[in-house]
């Protein structure tokens, strides 16, 4: 069995570079001892904000086993989504993730494949495909399976390619080869914490989620409070300032996925076109995209508090 172990790795390693996955790494899967204490003391600081859905279901967040019954391995995957060009025509910036198509559903295609070429090489081979939207604490998994480590910003950070990616998991039923953790190279860099305009990097690896930007513009509901008002830099979706600014950015390639790439007219978009969206216009620009989950409010609201 051994040799399965070794052979079915490979398979699987092969099969995630020809559907066009940067990286895969394996872990067994296991209980997340060391995330537990952590994951507790993040929750008890208040650091979901109003991301309620994060304190739910923490037995099965910290150990796969209870999501895919029967489940011996997690495979972690990375996606490229870093763009050939940032969308420049206006002062007004969305996250580099939102460009193009929604991820979950152009990585869940890809994982459905995944998952049917696996059956057909190795036989029954029962489990789930996550991407983002399950609870997986898939940072943990990725760094465990070697992809990478943690930065001071809480984003996985790999060697080769920075960490404008996306990560998903596939939790399956068979036995593989594992990989180990890679070393942390962030060293004395405190480049992220300098940048993050609102303070949300309360201390290297620690992020308080609600003063994040991304959350302000995209999980809170509510009116943005006003004493964040001047430092949100004029990002009306997400931010990207820590990971503009980590040095470990600069070996980013341009991705290959033409779902990622931007509606034609966003890059069109001027200020003023900005603060007069319509619906058809927020339609058009964003039909199948994760801005799509401010809505028009949102978004308008977003952009109304930073003018």
């Amino acid at each position: 069995m051994p040799e399965n172990k070794i052979r079915y790795a490979q398979l699987i390693k092969s099969i995630a570079t020809d559907l066009g996955f940067s990286f895969c790494g394996i872990s067994r899967a296991e209980f997340l001892a060391d995330e537990a204490p952590r994951l507790e003391e993040w929750l008890k600081r208040g650091y979901a904000g109003q991301m309620s859905y994060l304190e739910k279901n923490i037995d099965k967040r910290l150990d796969p086993r209870l999501l895919v019954p029967g489940a011996k391995s997690v495979v972690s995957l990375i996606y490229n989504y870093f763009p050939e060009k940032e969308t420049v025509s206006s002062s007004l910036k969305i996250a580099k993730y939102a460009y193009g198509e929604d991820y979950h559903f152009v990585i869940k295609d890809k994982l459905r494949i995944f998952m049917e070429r696996i059956t057909e090489k190795i036989g029954q081979v029962n489990g789930r495909a996550f991407v983002d939207s399950a609870p997986v604490l898939e940072h943990a998994w990725a760094k465990k399976s070697g992809l990478g480590w943690i930065g001071k910003n809480s984003l996985l950070l790999n060697k080769g390619m920075g960490s404008f990616f996306f990560l998903s998991e596939l939790i399956i039923d068979i036995e593989l080869e594992h990989d180990g953790p890679v070393k942390d190279y962030c060293g004395t860099c405190t480049a992220c914490l300098d940048a993050c305009p609102t303070e949300a990097i309360t201390e290297p690896y620690v992020v308080d989620g609600s003063k994040c930007i991304s959350y302000f513009t995209i999980e809170l509901k509510e009116e943005i409070p006003v004493e964040v008002k001047g430092k949100f830099e004029n990002w009306v979706f997400g931010c990207d300032i820590c990971q503009d600014v980590c040095p470990w950015n600069r070996f980013s390639q341009p991705h290959q996925e033409p779902r990622f790439y931007p509606h034609p007219d966003l890059e069109k978009m001027s200020d003023s076109n900005w603060k007069e969206i319509t619906e058809d216009i927020f339609q058009k620009l964003f039909k199948k995209s994760a801005v799509k989950r401010t809505k028009l409010s949102g978004l308008k609201r977003n952009i109304e508090f930073i003018g």
